[in-house]
C-alpha cells in the first residue's frame, strides 16, 4: 500500500462508494487516508457505518491536502460544489472527475485548476467488472497519469482517449451500455412469460443463457458473424427469430439510440 496517497471523495452515492471500497479492497490507500464528503448529517452517519474511509460534511479547506480529489457528485449539483471546491484547492492537486457530459476545460474554468481529469465509468464499475474511458488536461504529468489509471482500475479496466470528444461516445456506448443491455434481458423475460414461463423460469433461463453466452463471446477466437452462424441453423428457428429482428430494423435501432446518447452527452457539455 502506498500509505502517502491520500484521496477526498466528493459525492459518496453509488459509485463514489464503489470508488472508495475498491481502493480499499486493492489496498491503494489506507482508510484513514480517505476523506468522503457526505450530503448532509445522516448520510455521513451512513457512510461512518460502512467504515469506507472518513465522512465529513464539511467542504473545507482539509480537502487541499489530499494528493486526489474524485468529483462524483451529479453534474447538476456541480456548480453549487465548484464554488466551495475552488477555494481550498491547491495547484499540486489532481481533480478526477465522473460526472457525465461536464468537459475538461468547464472544469478547469469553474475549479480555477489545471491538473483535471476526466473519466467515465460504468455501473459494473460496483462490482470490480467496470469499464472506464478518461482524458486528461496537458498540464497532467505521466506519473500522475498512472498514478490515476491505477485507481480507475481498481474498478475493472480503464483505456485512455487522448481525445476527450470521444468521451461522450464513450458514455454513450459503456457508460449508458448497461441499460441496453438490461432493456435487451427485459424483453426475452416479457417474451417467456409470454411462452408460458413463470417469472422465475423465464428469468433465470434468459440470465443463464445471457452469462454463458458472454463468456463464449470473450474465450473465442470466432468472429461474431460465426458465433451467431453456428446457432442459426439454416432453416431453424433461431433463422427465423433473426429474420424478424432485420424485418424490423432492430440492429439499426439500437444503433440509433447509442447515437442519440451519444448527441445527448454532447449537448450536456454545452447546457
Amino acid at each position: 500500500m502506498n500509505k502517502n496517497l491520500r484521496i477526498a471523495i466528493l459525492g459518496c452515492g453509488n459509485m463514489g462508494q464503489a470508488f472508495a471500497k475498491a481502493f480499499l479492497q486493492y489496498n491503494l490507500v489506507a482508510r484513514t487516508d480517505m476523506l468522503l464528503l457526505g450530503r448532509d448529517d445522516a448520510h455521513c452517519q451512513r457512510l461512518n457505518a460502512s467504515q469506507l474511509g472518513m465522512p465529513t460534511g464539511l467542504l473545507s479547506a482539509a480537502i487541499g491536502s489530499y494528493d486526489v480529489v474524485l468529483v462524483a457528485v451529479k453534474p447538476q449539483d456541480f456548480g453549487r460544489v465548484a464554488d466551495g471546491l475552488r477555494q481550498v484547492l491547491q495547484p499540486e492537486q489532481v481533480v478526477v472527475s465522473i460526472m457525465a457530459g461536464i468537459p475538461i476545460s468547464r472544469l478547469q474554468r469553474e475549479l480555477d485548476h489545471r491538473q483535471v481529469l476526466r473519466a467515465m465509468p460504468n455501473t459494473p464499475a460496483l462490482l470490480g467488472m467496470g469499464i472506464t474511458g478518461f482524458s486528461a488536461a496537458p498540464e497532467v504529468g505521466r506519473s500522475r497519469l498512472h498514478q490515476v489509471e491505477n485507481l480507475l482500475n481498481a474498478t475493472g479496466r480503464s483505456i485512455f482517449m487522448e481525445d476527450e470528444s470521444l468521451l461522450d461516445a464513450v458514455t454513450a456506448v459503456s457508460g449508458s451500455g448497461p441499460a441496453y443491455f438490461y432493456y435487451i434481458v427485459q424483453a426475452m423475460m416479457r417474451a417467456g412469460q409470454e411462452l408460458g414461463f413463470s417469472e422465475s423460469v423465464a428469468g433465470l433461463l434468459v440470465k443463464q443463457t445471457m452469462l454463458g453466452a458472454f463468456h463464449l463471446l470473450n474465450n473465442s477466437d470466432q468472429s461474431i458473424d460465426q458465433l451467431i452462424a453456428n446457432v442459426a441453423s439454416k432453416g431453424g428457428t433461431t433463422e427465423a427469430a433473426l429474420r424478424a429482428f432485420r424485418a424490423g430494423n432492430l440492429a439499426e435501432t439500437l444503433v440509433d439510440g447509442i447515437k442519440a446518447a451519444q448527441q445527448r452527452a454532447t449537448e450536456l457539455a454545452k447546457e
